[in-house]
């Protein structure tokens, strides 16, 4: 039976949905003002591995990952940029999507935006005020009362009043309390706005969230996921405002992912340290990302270097040839005994480190043994992960864009060096055997054939 790390609880518990074979799940997506980077990708690839999971195991899963596409960033990004707020978010949503499915991420079930669901929050946010939840500022802002629920801070464990004590006030801040947080900021000149019955103005960032999941999902639904840093305050505020809206409680397990790491800090664009998705994508296959990410535990810090994707590239090279020497599997079997372990430690909170270990055995297996059953359950397993699953020359012979040489040139050379064999001049088929090893190419000849991949 699955489990799943529950961050408010802080326990595994077994994964039970409220509606059989159903799952209604919500994740935190992206702020569209700049390209992804790979804090990014962790999200939409671990959140993707989840959904492929549990869809292998018959679950129907409604999969909501939204967008936000007004915030002080993007309206500072488009001012800067001297362009409109929807051609700077537009430009890049498509490269978003670019990037996920580059890494194999399959959409979402639904990928609402913030600017089409306001209608949703200010009804939200009327049900706060009328429940005594809200108030409207002097400042025209509308800021949700703390003091009002009781459980604020069990999902991050932090007390009020220790809360309160780290917090601060600047003179002229119009909220009663300083851990109040706004639901609807007043306009300011130029800026977007929408007509509320509590004036006019545009939704906080947090209520965002809490509106578009119940209008989505329901009041109540299975697992909300993202990043670590969104625990607090972002979803502890979207359990106080969503639970006193509805009178219902709001998730059933939450799901975070550990940061991504460089240098021992996190990486992030506020600290400037980071990397794009596509920047990385010019030097790795979007695959070596992809089993990067998978290759740790979800909620554990990964740590982003060379060297890791320098291994995990390496990796797929092993299962890419394993597979590219393989008989068809067509109808053959997976081995019964690999896919138990396989499910056995994915049931275990995800762990897909351990499902990876699982498959390079069966690669070891394959290598001793032959038996059709066990690279049948090695792609059967990548199937799950999505890994493993191309034709195997399209990454074995995959190069950065503007390194190496093209494909068609090494074919040539390669012609030219059969040419020499056949009329028995070595040395120019070993000078060519060379300079093409020179340029990161391996030949391999095996009955009378040669083949090649980058090495």
């Amino acid at each position: 039976m699955l489990h799943i790390y529950d961050s408010k609880a802080r326990a595994l518990r077994a994964f039970v949905p409220r509606v059989p074979h159903q799952v209604g799940m919500y994740v935190c997506g992206m702020t569209v003002y700049d390209r992804c980077h790979i804090g990014h990708a962790r999200v939409m690839v671990v959140f993707d591995m989840v959904v492929r999971y549990l869809q292998a195991n018959d679950f129907a899963v409604n999969y909501v990952r939204n967008i936000t596409d007004i915030d002080d960033k993007i309206i500072a990004r488009a001012a800067e940029n001297r362009e409109s707020i929807q051609a700077l978010t537009e430009r890049f949503i498509s490269l978003m999507h670019d990037d996920a499915a580059a890494l194999g991420c399959q959409p979402p079930t639904a990928e609402p935006r913030a600017t089409e669901h306001v209608g949703s929050m200010v009804a939200m946010i009327e049900a706060l005020i009328e429940r005594g939840h809200a108030y409207r500022a002097a400042n025209g802002d509308v800021y949700f009362d703390v003091s009002t629920f009781e459980r604020y801070g069990q999902l991050s464990n932090r007390a009020l009043d220790d809360l309160r004590a780290g917090a601060r006030v600047a003179v002229d801040e119009a909220k009663d309390d300083p851990l109040d947080f706004v639901l609807w900021k007043a306009p300011k000149p130029g800026d977007p706005s929408w007509d509320a019955p509590f004036g006019e103005g545009r939704p906080g960032w947090h209520i965002e969230c809490s509106a578009m999941s119940t209008q989505l999902l329901g009041a109540s639904f299975d697992i909300h996921g993202g990043g670590q840093d969104l625990q607090f305050p972002h979803h502890e505020n979207e359990i106080a405002q969503s639970e006193c809206a509805t009178g219902h409680p709001y998730v059933n397990y939450w799901m975070h992912n550990g940061f991504v790491r460089i240098n021992e800090e996190k990486m992030s664009k506020s600290l400037g340290n980071f990397f794009s998705v596509a920047e990385v994508m010019a030097r790795y296959h979007p695959e070596v990302i992809r089993l990067f990410v998978l290759n740790s535990h979800y909620r554990s810090p990964l740590n982003y270097s060379d060297a890791n994707l320098d291994a995990a590239r390496a990796s797929l090279t092993r299962w890419y040839q394993a597979v590219a020497d393989a008989p068809v599997l067509e109808g053959v079997t997976p081995d019964a005994a690999l896919m138990a372990r396989f499910h056995t430690v994915m049931d275990d909170d995800f762990n897909t480190p351990q499902a990876l270990a699982v498959v390079f055995e069966g690669i070891s297996e394959w290598h001793k043994r032959h038996e059709p059953a066990v690279l049948a359950a090695v792609q059967a397993i990548g199937a799950v992960l999505n890994l493993g699953q191309r034709p195997p020359a399209e990454f074995l012979r995959w190069a950065p864009p503007t390194e190496g040489l093209s494909d068609a040139l090494i074919e040539q050379k390669i012609a030219e060096r059969n040419a020499a064999r056949q009329r028995k001049d070595f040395a120019e088929s070993d000078r060519l055997r060379d300079e093409l090893a020179a340029a990161g190419v391996v030949l391999e000849d095996k009955a009378g054939q040669t083949t090649w991949r980058r090495g």
